[in-house]
């Protein structure tokens, strides 16, 4: 019988309950369906039920119910989302969409492309969660959209804006592991000027990451940004966003003493730790005619990121008085200038739409700290792209859209991408929906040129890889629209596939012949319940096997098998208690993650060891209690049965903590 049968059956019986308590009730209205902007380039919001993509959308309100801190945390509450954090807050964070890379994943923060341009990859250890935010999360190949990153799907998160959230919002908490922080906003309209501004900031001394270790790791992070909307006229439109965020955060080195047992893993290391400094801003102006059937829009963002590493002069001799010395560091900065033209036209049964985008994109990274011989000047890569859309709805029951994008790059072959969508709401209830795409992924500056003496040496001949997919899915609703249920298929063909070699000794990038698959299956299941009940599960099983060459049992063999750091299982449900009549509110939320594969770097030839780690499921229990109209009390406990997991080999994952605070809104 399938693995997923019985991630079916779950999700079946809690769509099945709540129906079981509205038979006997008056039936409640329907609910609205979430506004998507990511699904498209023309800047329109289009209500997910007419996005043909799978697509999942964490409101305001979810976010508050669930107390987010961590951004990356609620991100394992959606279909097909894998996250692998190397320790405690700060750590370095993946999210791997549908079983692919991290790097494979498009990030969007208000609008900027927010990957740092030295990686090509966002670390979501650096992003905490702001006062009033919401986040879309877009599944499946959308590099037709949005060039390269986006293989596995787009992930934004925004910050609300004065006339969606208004007024002004402050938090502070304290708890658990000498855990600290808030979070102000203050946001409005004030005649044609919609603005924003918020300050989030949250300091841990942290825990024992190291297995068997004594050293807490800490972290500061520290978040600014401000968005302002200006509509002088009622037809134009110019919005600035300008982002600022800070990590300083505590790291621990590996053994590299080959004589030792403790080779390769995880060990104390004071003193080491990490800074990272990004800004990202964006200037953006609309300009609509024609009854506002026609607008376009220029834009230019700009994303700014500095790292670096600061180890400790013979780390593994400990003395006193040892010197902290910065050993590694990089600079990263893309400019990218945009303009966005849509023509709507039709009519009330059949409304078309076409979308021309134009993307120049200019990178530059550089490495500015290196005691391995790297070159330290500035690497140059540009691209522009041209995308070119259409999308139609009929009677707002069937929807399609037809997109192909075309990029030109200095370093790289010009490549094409396309994507089609199309989908169908019934009177019933049921909806369907089927895509197909294609996605690409351009090396990184660290894997073109990066360099370790010994260790790493970048690839300059390496190729972007290529993703082919596409999915099919279904979905109902009952009781109204108050209960929501689907289910969804995808299966993906990767080419061009970058890895690691450790044929030479030296691990360095390439290309790898063949294909490989990511295919699965993505379930669902919402619903409102009268009494203030509300129930979100999600399940996601995944078959992705990758080739490694790997030390397995004491031998060196070729395996083929689970993707590293990708469970084969994903689950998450949330129960929310929020009675209108009643100044309390609770949230249950149970997250599993099935056992997965691992590399462990204990061999002294550095060629990896596949490790297995167990799985484990983490409990988490909010609650909160209104003392005023404008004053609130709130706690929560995380992993409420000090459950032991690792989600990256060697990296001991937090314990029971406990947390309170309180919020203040005028």
């Amino acid at each position: 019988m399938p693995r997923y049968f019985y991630g079916a059956s779950l999700l079946a019986i809690l769509a099945a309950s709540p129906l079981s308590a509205l038979a006997q009730q008056t039936a409640a209205p329907s609910t609205l369906d979430p506004l998507v902007v990511t699904a498209n380039r023309s800047g329109d919001a289009t209500p997910a039920d007419l996005v043909a993509a799978s697509v999942t959308v964490i409101d305001d309100q979810a976010m508050q119910d669930r107390q987010v801190r961590v951004v990356s945390d609620v991100l394992r509450d959606v279909p097909g989302v894998a996250v692998s954090r190397t320790g405690g807050v700060g750590s370095f964070t993946q999210v791997r969409l549908r079983g692919t890379e991290g790097n494979h994943t498009l990030v969007l923060v208000d609008g900027i492309k927010a990957s740092d341009p030295f990686f090509d990859e966002f670390d979501f250890g650096t992003i905490i969660a702001d006062e009033a935010s919401r986040i879309e999360v877009l599944r499946g190949q959308q590099s037709a959209l949005y060039g390269s990153d986006a293989i596995g799907g787009v992930i934004s998160y925004s910050t609300l804006t004065g006339a969606e959230a208004p007024g002004i919002r402050v938090r502070a908490e304290g708890g658990s592991m000498g855990t600290y922080g808030g979070g102000v906003r203050f946001a409005g309209v004030n005649g044609d000027l919609d603005y924003t501004v918020n300050a989030s900031g949250l300091h841990t001394d942290g825990y024992a990451v190291a297995p068997g270790g004594h050293r807490d790791l800490g972290s500061d992070s520290a978040g600014v940004s401000a968005k302002l909307i200006w509509s002088p006229l009622a037809n134009l439109h110019v919005t600035a966003v300008g982002r600022f965020s800070h990590t300083d955060a505590d790291t621990d080195d590996s053994g590299e003493d080959s004589s030792k047992p403790t080779f390769g893993l995880t060990l104390d290391s004071p003193g080491v730790h990490y800074v990272n400094d990004a800004f990202y801003g964006l200037v953006k102006a609309e300009l609509s005619s024609m009854e506002e059937r026609l607008t376009n829009a220029v834009s230019a963002q700009v994303a700014d990121t500095r790292r670096s590493g600061f180890d400790v002069a013979n780390a593994f001799a400990p003395a006193a008085g040892q010197l902290i010395t910065k050993q590694s560091g990089d600079h990263g900065t893309r400019f990218i200038e945009s303009y966005e033209g849509a023509f709507r036209f039709g009519d009330e049964h059949l409304k078309q739409r076409v979308t021309l985008a134009v993307d120049a994109e200019q990178n530059t990274s550089q490495t500015t700290v290196s005691p391995f011989g790297a070159f330290l000047g500035e690497e140059h890569l540009d691209n522009t792209g041209l995308v070119g859309a259409y999308d139609a709805t009929l009677d707002n029951q069937g929807s399609f859209s037809a997109s192909v994008r075309h990029d030109w790059n200095n370093r790289f072959d010009d490549d094409t991408t396309y994507r089609v969508q199309a989908g169908w709401k019934f009177d019933e209830g049921t909806r369907v929906h089927a895509a197909a795409g294609s996605g690409i992924k351009d090396p990184s500056f660290s894997e073109l040129f990066d360099f370790v003496a010994g260790r790493f040496i970048g690839n300059p001949n390496l190729k972007p890889e290529r993703s082919d997919g596409w999915e099919a899915g279904v979905d109902q609703t009952f009781a109204d629209g108050r209960v929501h249920a689907g289910a969804t298929y995808f299966d993906s063909r990767l080419t061009d596939e970058i890895t690691t070699s450790f044929a030479t000794g030296v691990a360095q990038p390439v290309n790898l012949a063949g294909t490989d698959t990511q295919k699965g299956v993505e379930l669902f299941a919402d619903a409102a319940l009268e009494g203030g009940w509300r129930i979100d599960a999600a399940y996601t099983y995944l078959d992705a096997p990758q080739t490694r060459s790997v030390i397995l049992a004491g031998m060196f063999v070729t395996f083929d098998g689970q993707a590293v750091r990708r469970a084969r299982d994903i689950a998450s449900a949330n129960l929310t208690w929020a009675p209108a009549d009643q100044p309390f509110s609770g949230t249950l939320t149970v997250r599993y993650n099935g056992k997965q594969n691992d590399l462990a770097f204990t061999d002294p030839s550095f060629t990896p060891v596949l490790t297995s780690l167990k799985a484990f499921t983490l409990v988490n229990l909010n609650a909160s209690w209104k003392l005023t109209k404008t004053t609130e009390l709130y706690g929560r406990v995380e992993n409420l049965f000090d459950q032991g997991y690792q989600e990256v080999f060697s990296f001991e994952g937090a314990g029971r903590a406990a947390y309170g605070g309180v919020r203040v809104r005028f």
